[in-house]
């Protein structure tokens, strides 16, 4: 019966209705993936590397790197009258390398050997003119990177023990305390444990076994667990301020199994186009410091507690840059 004033729904068979829920559905599918394109192309422009009007220089995240980040800045704005943009603290070799190939710094300083062989895969080698030929070659082919000429020392890693220790069972090299080890607490920073120049070559020249894993933490820790009795041996670097500050012990590499790590500013090759004032600027650096500079540099920012922006200051008054 027919209801006056009213219609009778239309009956739908459930093909109908099917259909009718199958076209829904895929119209909100569409608009799902056109809201998930969007927001991805969103996200890519928003992460895409900006395009300053003024230079970045990045460093690691340790005492030395700022420095050196810091000396390369001051230079340039001193040369150059630019602008410079400081990006320091960025964790370690591999960050800061990311960083440079996607545009987000122009330039950092790094090591030939942790270049050769935690970069760029290649072979070690000890031949240090060597490696800084093949370091530049590969750079420049790879990247588009520049390396510029060393700025005048090497900072290698240097495994470090107690003076006492030292001391108490005659050591000088890391042949001579392969016999101990086993007893031995490792402390390293986080990169040393994989990389390839780092702790399973070493551990395999020498026949190095360690009391349980190496405890890993931030390379401005390591000195403090070492005198903490919390470690009995740890992978620092050659230029550390502490080596002296704290009267430690430094193990010769007597199989000589670390490559040269020579200081060597990376650049952008970019950025050498888009400032040509560049290239000379970074070039006054070159053969400016010491291994002994550079450590004494450190331990004015770790020992003393002072800014390193004033440290370079005086190095750069000094040397006359």
């Amino acid at each position: 019966m027919r209801v006056k004033g009213t219609a009778n729904p239309p009956i739908l068979s459930s093909k109908t209705a099917t259909k009718g829920r199958s076209t829904q559905t895929a119209q909100m599918w569409r608009w799902t993936i056109t809201g998930c394109l969007l927001f991805v192309c969103l996200s890519i422009v928003d992460c895409a590397p900006p395009r300053s009007d003024y230079l970045v220089i990045g460093a690691k995240n340790f005492t030395e790197q700022v420095i050196l980040g810091e000396l390369l800045a001051q230079h340039i704005e001193a040369r150059t009258g630019m602008k410079v943009e400081r990006r320091f603290y960025l964790a370690g070799s591999y960050i800061c390398h990311q960083a440079l190939v996607s545009g987000r710094i122009d330039a950092y300083v790094e090591y030939t050997g942790t270049a050769l062989t935690a970069i760029l895969k290649q072979p070690m080698s000890c031949d240090p003119q060597a490696v800084l030929k093949t370091v530049q070659n590969l750079y420049q082919k790879r990247y588009q990177i520049v390396v510029m000429p060393p700025l005048g020392f090497e900072n290698t890693f240097a495994m470090v023990i107690r003076a006492d220790d030292a001391q108490r069972l005659h050591l000088n090299t890391l042949s001579e305390a392969a016999q101990y080890t086993p007893r031995w607490r490792l402390g390293v920073g986080y990169e040393f444990e994989q990389r390839p120049d780092g702790l399973p070559g070493l551990s395999k020249v020498y026949g190095l076994r360690f009391k349980g894993p190496p405890r890993t933490m931030d390379l401005g820790l390591l000195y403090r667990a070492l005198n903490a009795q919390q470690v009995d041996i740890i992978a620092a670097n050659s230029t550390d301020g502490q080596i002296a500050e704290f009267g430690l012990k430094v193990l010769e590499d007597d199989k000589h199994y670390f490559p040269p790590y020579q200081a060597v500013p990376l650049v952008r090759e970019d950025a050498l186009k888009r400032w040509p004032v560049l290239r000379s600027a970074i070039s006054d650096l070159a053969s400016k410091i010491t291994a002994d500079e550079m450590r004494a540099m450190n331990e004015a920012v770790d020992a003393e507690h002072r800014d390193p922006a004033e440290v370079v200051r005086e190095f750069r008054q000094k040397k006359g840059l």
